[in-house]
């Protein structure tokens, strides 16, 4: 379990990690409880979500599943409602679910492009939307978009990811301008190749790729989200902080 020590800065903020059950999402839940949090693991996976909540609870952390799917407003708002219910306020959401779809673009079936739009970008714009409601009553709060750096390149094949990904990018920096004067700071992190498995499925060409010398862990984004969430990154919201090891700044010849 991805375990963040030291001073306490998130004791009795209230935090909503969506896709918490897994990869990202899990090491987000997992640092903002040991930073004192309440969270709020809202999942579709039911068993991932009720193994997580099982797992903080029993580390004497405050953790609670809540059954959410991303691609349905109405489950997103019984979210909020519950959370509202349960607490009386939100400090914190991380839109971190995200589902893909590859396929030739002249086979894919139109649903698919449609299901990914819904959960990775209409998704998004609801839980802000509805979450920032609760913010606003009490003295405001911050909103983390996960985008990738597929907004900004792509492989074939991936055009639905892709633009639900840039579409994250527009959608942060309008929140941010609507927002702001409510004291909520919207600002998004594209992580590049983020490995969640085990390290002995990685090769040396894999790190190799990276300028940095190696392939992402989960802690690269985590560490970056708790930064963007505290007091000492208040003067920034709209932005986008691309998390990739230099990827996307390498020029490849063939």
């Amino acid at each position: 379990m991805v375990s963040y020590n030291g001073i306490k800065e998130y004791l009795d903020k209230v935090v909503i990690v969506t896709g918490g059950g897994n990869g990202i999402g899990r090491g987000l839940c997992e640092a903002f409880a040991s930073q004192g949090a309440k969270v709020v693991i809202a999942e579709i996976d039911k068993v991932k979500g009720k193994e997580l909540e099982d797992i903080l609870n029993s580390n004497g952390y405050i953790a609670h599943f809540i059954y959410t799917d991303m691609g349905n407003p109405d489950s997103i708002i019984e979210m909020v409602e519950k959370v509202e219910k349960m607490w009386g306020k939100l400090d914190i959401l991380v839109n971190n679910a995200a589902v893909g779809h590859n396929s030739p673009l002249w086979e894919r079936d139109d649903r698919d492009w449609e299901r990914v739009i819904a959960v990775n970008l209409s998704g998004p714009y609801y839980a802000a939307k509805y979450c920032s409601k609760l913010m606003a009553k009490g003295k405001g709060g911050v909103i983390i978009n996960i985008a990738s750096t597929r907004a900004f390149m792509s492989e074939e094949n991936t055009e639905p990811y892709s633009a639900s990904k840039g579409g994250i990018i527009a959608l942060t920096h309008s929140l941010a301008i609507s927002l702001g004067k409510y004291n909520i700071r919207v600002n998004s992190i594209s992580p590049g190749w983020i490995h969640t498995g085990a390290e002995s499925e990685l090769t040396e060409g894999d790190h190799r790729q990276h300028p940095v010398g190696r392939v992402g862990k989960i802690e690269d984004i985590v560490s970056t989200c708790l930064y963007l969430t505290s007091e000492r990154a208040g003067f920034i919201t709209g932005e986008n902080i691309i998390i990739d090891g230099g990827m996307t700044k390498k020029m490849i010849y063939i």
